[in-house]
């Protein structure tokens, strides 16, 4: 069984990169500057939603499926860096080679990711591979858009038009998941100010089982499982979330229809 990697990041506006961009002094707040940068992409686009490079990682969350396991959880601690959460993350893919899958991370997580990389001087060679290293990436990579390594659920079941795309919380919920829990990403950046850290990791796994679920039912709706395989993996889900006693889990499975 090739495991199935589901991941989904938060991310705030990186405040000291735009301090640098726009060569503010130190006496400028987080908050000041953050507001600025809203302002003038609101007069350039018509909405605050900074451009990707300018957009700092806080959380990374990850379901993993393997032969043996399933499990959720978010990288590193709420006290590691930026750059110590994409290292672990990429050091996951160089090391189980996953079929990654997400919802929108070929649009906004993935290319977060790189620019991120980029700036923090990071390796991803497995990732980045296209066939240098091992021939069989020629023809199925991380990078290219019609490869499945990278599944980007969103991107595909909307056939690769933009004006197709719908919302997870939205699609989720009407399959009877439970979609969105505690806060949606345009409340992270308040969160993150009032430092907290632990609630948008706890955000992000749910958003990312929720991921998991629709992929399940994809995978019914492919016929790579039967209806009992299907309930099988659903039950496994719950079961391992019902073992933990963290609020967050408790509320996601008392949603879940």
């Amino acid at each position: 069984m090739i495991p199935v990697l589901v991941f989904d990041i938060e991310t705030v506006p990186d405040t000291e990169g735009l301090r640098r961009l726009y060569n503010l002094p130190p006496e400028v707040a987080p908050a000041g500057i953050a507001d600025m940068a809203f302002q003038a992409r609101r007069q350039a686009v018509g909405n605050d939603f900074l451009q990707l490079h300018v957009q700092k990682v806080v959380a990374i969350s990850c379901v993993l499926r393997d032969k043996n396991d399933f499990r959720v959880w978010s990288l590193g601690t709420p006290a590691d860096s930026e750059s110590e959460l994409i290292r672990r993350f990429f050091e996951g893919v160089d090391k189980y080679s996953p079929q990654l899958v997400s919802w929108n991370g070929g649009g906004f997580d993935l290319p977060v990711l790189h620019y991120r990389s980029l700036i923090h001087g990071l390796q991803a060679r497995r990732y980045w591979d296209m066939g240098e290293d091992d021939r069989d990436f020629k023809w199925n990579n991380y990078l290219s858009r019609y490869h499945t390594r990278h599944l980007d659920l969103m991107d595909m079941l909307a056939l690769y038009q933009p004006r197709a795309n719908v919302p997870l919380d939205e699609l989720a919920k009407l399959m009877g998941f439970p979609g969105k829990l505690g806060m949606d990403g345009s409340q992270v950046w308040n969160a993150f100010q009032n430092g907290e850290i632990a609630e948008i990791r706890d955000y992000c796994e749910t958003d990312v089982v929720n991921t998991y679920l629709v992929f399940l039912r994809f995978q019914l709706m492919r016929g790579i499982f039967d209806n009992e395989q299907y309930q099988r993996e659903c039950e496994l889900v719950r079961f391992t979330l019902s073992k933990s006693s963290e609020p967050h889990w408790q509320e996601f499975l008392g949603q879940w229809a």
